[in-house]
């Protein structure tokens, strides 16, 4: 693993683009700092009557292009660092897609698994009133992360607007559909990586019927991945693994079976249609694809030169370190940066918000038909980056990202 920290790690992605496209070095500078970032310690009552007090952050990285998008996770082990990174992804992410949207991403530190619903509410309310300061549906709009979720999220949005005085349905997204939420929002990011292994497919002259899958990581993002990979692509998902282990059967999975087992068990790694694995030995199983979908840093220089898959197509964030991307591109391993591959969520986000502002809402029909368009756009965009440079397709999507946010940076200029 790599020691450097995750926001060490994206600035070193960052500097690697920068230095290529010649960025004049003050403007990198401005790119590379957050432009706010909000600390706060709140209390909240527990159910047995005592106090505790929490730690919660919100990070907005760059606003040039738009409002701050992000997510805001419950994990006992989120740091500031971490929350500065993926707002800092986060908007590259929303430049790649063309999205008018900044970056910006939240977090508390708790373990929700040890709370009650009742003290989850409370301390998401709470801690929603403490951002408030510097959110709202033009400046800063948070979505569900880690540990989050539609429920979450309804609670956040009836929050803010008991206290502004009237219904704001644009404030977060991520919302249930009843309460101004789009359709399509739960499977859209595990629909972007599918779009992505479709392309990435075409561009290696693989044919998806008769390719191998294997995917880390099966909560929602490997689920849906897998499931319409395997469903609209054709291809054959060998290998599934969640945070207790994996599993592996050549022939492929029923991924539908899969899912429902998860549901009833808790893991896959019981599940009998399979060979036990480790994470670590999916990683480097011989398939045409692999999808890493779970934490960050999981292909690193001690396992990158073991990779065997022709293409790496990133559903979760940061699951390949520098030291490994070289490693990988060295060996002519295609790999489909996560600012890209996973960038279905905040694009339907996108369209929720956009839904949302206009009080007109879409089916289901209509949000899959655009993002695939909008996928497929911002895919081909990103190879023609990578042509002009000669470079991977990481550095390609950063130059495209950078070069719209320094656009964007310049042409306001400096206030006052």
């Amino acid at each position: 693993m790599s020691e450097k920290s995750l926001y060490e790690m994206a600035v070193e992605q960052f500097n690697r683009a920068a230095s290529l496209m010649d960025l004049e070095p003050d403007l990198a500078e401005v790119l590379r700092r957050p432009k706010r970032v909000l600390i706060v310690e709140f209390p909240v009552r527990m159910d047995d009557g005592h106090v505790e007090v929490f730690t919660g952050y919100r990070v907005q990285h760059n606003v040039a292009r738009g409002p701050a998008k992000g997510g805001i996770r419950y994990h006992p082990d989120v740091t500031l660092d971490e929350v500065k990174a993926l707002a800092f992804w986060m908007t590259w992410k929303t430049a790649v897609m063309n999205l008018p949207f900044g970056g910006g991403k939240g977090g508390v530190k708790v373990d929700p698994k040890r709370l009650s619903r009742s003290e989850l509410e409370r301390l998401s309310r709470r801690f929603f009133s403490e951002i408030q300061v510097i959110i709202g549906p033009y400046n800063d709009i948070p979505a569900p992360d880690v540990n989050t979720n539609a429920d979450v999220m309804a609670w956040y949005m009836d929050t803010y607007s008991m206290n502004v005085g009237h219904t704001v349905l644009g404030i977060v997204t991520g919302k249930p559909v009843e309460l101004g939420g789009s359709k399509g929002r739960e499977e859209a990011t595990g629909r972007g990586v599918k779009v992505c292994a479709g392309l990435a497919m075409d561009v290696l002259g693989i044919d998806p019927k008769k390719a191998t899958v294997a995917v880390q990581g099966f909560g929602n993002v490997g689920q849906f991945a897998a499931l319409l990979i395997s469903q609209e692509l054709g291809s054959k998902v060998v290998a599934v693994s969640d945070s207790r282990g994996g599993i592996y059967n050549p022939e492929g999975f029923d991924v539908e079976e899969l899912i429902r087992y998860k549901k009833e068990h808790g893991t896959v790694v019981t599940y009998p249609k399979g060979e036990r694995i480790t994470n670590e030995e999916l990683l480097e199983l011989d398939v045409d694809i692999l999808v890493p979908a779970a934490l960050e840093g999981a292909i690193h220089a001690g396992n990158a030169e073991r990779i065997k898959a022709k293409a790496v197509v990133e559903g979760a964030n940061g699951p390949t370190t520098p030291e490994a991307d070289e490693i990988l591109s060295r060996r002519g391993i295609l790999v489909v940066p996560d600012i890209l591959a996973n960038a279905g969520g905040v694009t339907v986000s996108y369209f929720e918000w956009v839904q949302d502002l206009q009080s007109f809402f879409w089916d289901l029909d209509q949000v899959r038909n655009a993002l695939e368009k909008m996928m497929k756009g911002a895919f081909n965009d990103v190879m023609k980056v990578k042509e002009k440079y000669n470079v991977d397709m990481r550095t390609a999507a950063y130059i495209l990202a950078i070069d719209r946010v320094a656009y964007a940076t310049k042409k306001r200029g400096i206030y006052p």
